[in-house]
Formats: C-alpha cells, structure tokens, sequence
C-alpha cells in the first residue's frame, strides 16, 4: 500500500538549498499561473463592465488556465517537479514521493505565489477586484465538494500516469500539456457551478486579497480528498513495488 512509504523527512530540509530552490521554482511557477489564469477573469470583467457569465468566457477561462498550467508546470519540472498545487503535492505525498517536510515547504511557496500573484494582479489593474472562488446560484457546498473530489481525481490522476509513474517513458515529455489539458476540461465542465479550482492555492490567494471566505473550505476539502483517492488507486493498481528499486522519495 502507497501509505507505508510516507515519509515525514527530517526538519533540516528546511534550510536545504535545494529544497529551498524546489519552493522557490513552486513560487514562481504559481505566480505565473495564477497571474495568467486571474488575470483572465479581471480581463474579461473589464471588457464585459463585469456583466454575466457566458459561454465565451467559459472557454476564455478553460484556454487561459490551460496555456498558463503547461507553461508553470513545464518550468518547475526539472527543479520542483512542477506541483503547482498543493493538492498535487499532498498526492505525491500519499504515494511516498515527497517527504512532509518538504511538502510543507512547497504548500507555504505555493499559497505566497498565489497571493503575490493576486497583489499584483490588484496593482497592476488600478485596484480592480480579485475575485474570490465562489458557488453559483443553486449550487450547495455539498455540490461543490463532489466537483471539486471528481475534477481533482481526474488531475491528480493524470499527473500520476503521466509524471509519477516510473514507467511512463518517453510520455513523461507531455505530461506538462495533459496536466494543462485536463485542468481546461475540468474547468468546462465545473467552472459554470463552483469556479473548477481543483487547487486550494489558486482559491487562497484571491480570498486573502479579496477577504472574501465563503465557503472556502470547499476548495481544500474537496481537491485534497480527491487528490488522495487518485494516488491510493494508481499507487495500488498501477505501481508495482519493483517499480520504485531507482526511484528515491523526492523524484516528484
């Protein structure tokens, strides 16, 4: 079973350089994501003078977050991993691929990048407002929950075939594209109900300059449950222990 090789780590990676470089690359490639992928949403308020949501801007938002995923992912891979989300990050945990020291030092490099990201956007635009995630009309938290679980599964998932898995060969050079185009699928299929997060830092960092919670607690419960669910099954049907004889703790 994947969870007999967690690894807490030792409190000492905290001042490793090159963990501190991993976070640091975590830092840079969110900020560039979410820059991107916000700053499409304040784009198209502006030109609609914030009017309703539509089709177009479904699709504009699916593109953008999509083209900006790949980009952020493809830039951290070789230093990082290229998490970009701390759901992946507490997946590669779950499958023994991180220690928690580690990870811990991703997730506060990930909410940072989100929230500076968010800082500027806010600058930048003349103080145009970040918004926060949030659920549509008649949509409940428990919908929410359920999209949040199934999308991140899905990404999760993806990251697992086509990044973690020691087998995965030459497939490894596209997994930045599939992790971008899941990520844009999901959010055409989720983005009209709760936003399609599928990432508790990209909600973080729009909630804090905002300071707008409602509900937030649906956009960390729902991608952590899903991003554990995926790493169990793929490390238990998927992964076989000889697979991991070359593979050290932190090779994602």
């Amino acid at each position: 079973m994947p969870i007999s090789r967690i690894a807490i780590g030792n409190p000492s990676e905290f001042g490793k350089a090159d963990a501190l470089k991993a976070a640091l690359a975590e830092f840079i490639s969110m900020l560039i994501f979410v820059f991107a992928g916000e700053g499409s949403g304040m784009a198209y308020n502006k030109l609609t003078n914030n009017g309703a949501a539509t089709p177009a801007g479904l699709v504009a938002a699916s593109l953008s977050h999509a083209f900006a995923l790949f980009v952020a992912v493809s830039v951290g891979a070789n230093i990082s991993g290229g998490h970009v989300n701390p759901a992946v990050t507490f997946g590669a945990f779950i499958g023994g691929h991180i220690t928690l020291i580690r990870g811990l030092l991703y997730w506060i490099a990930q909410l940072l990048g989100s929230v500076v990201a968010c800082l500027l956007l806010k600058i930048a635009t003349g103080g145009l407002e970040t918004s926060a995630f949030s659920l549509s009309s008649g949509v409940g938290a428990t919908n929410a929950l359920v999209f949040e679980i199934v999308m991140t599964f899905g990404l999760v998932y993806t990251v697992y075939a086509t990044a973690v898995d020691p087998k995965n060969g030459s497939l490894g050079t596209i997994a930045p594209i599939a992790i971008g185009f899941i990520v844009g699928a999901n959010i055409l299929a989720g983005g009209a109900f709760d936003g399609a997060s599928m990432n508790p830092a990209v909600s973080f960092g729009p909630a804090v300059v905002s300071w707008t919670w409602a509900n937030h607690w649906v956009y960390w419960v729902g991608p952590l449950i899903g991003s554990a669910i995926a790493a169990v099954v793929y490390e238990t049907f998927f992964i076989t222990p000889s697979s991991y004889e070359q593979l050290p703790v932190t090779d994602y």
